[in-house]
């Protein structure tokens, strides 16, 4: 069975499009991919941009809502603003979860927005090598 793996972010307009994007690039057809936000929003489009600069074109992505998915659908749940002591438990207990506390770029320069892509990329490199099969 094909492991699947939810990115969260607060908004879902930016590290978890970001995550999301490098994870579908890396993964393929490994792992199943989603983001979503503890609210939805918009894909913020400096994310869309830098995204962009790296192949990867994430402009069909919508922001969605956490509560338009199931906990139990998900063996792997990232956090990547700190929000994961606002998660419901359900979420926080699932096989793998991480938080990795990645600064929000809103607002912010292009270049803070490139500094956060490649964090995001780091990450997303080293959990894709750990979880692929």
């Amino acid at each position: 069975m094909m492991k699947r793996i939810m990115f969260v972010c607060k908004h879902n307009s930016r590290r978890s499009h970001m995550a999301e994007g490098y994870a579908r690039s890396m993964a393929g057809d490994k792992l199943e991919v989603a983001s979503a936000g503890l609210d939805g929003s918009q894909v913020d489009p400096l994310t869309i941009q830098v995204m962009q600069e790296e192949g990867i074109d994430i402009s069909n992505h919508t922001s969605n809502a956490l509560t338009e998915f199931k906990p139990e659908d998900f063996e792997a749940v990232i956090s990547l603003c700190g929000c994961g002591v606002n998660l419901p438990e359900a979420w926080v207990t699932r096989p793998i979860f991480a938080d990795w506390q990645l600064d929000d770029p809103a607002g912010q320069s292009i270049e803070v927005f490139r500094t956060i892509r490649d964090q995001v990329r780091q990450h997303v490199k080293t959990l894709v090598e750990t979880v692929s099969p």
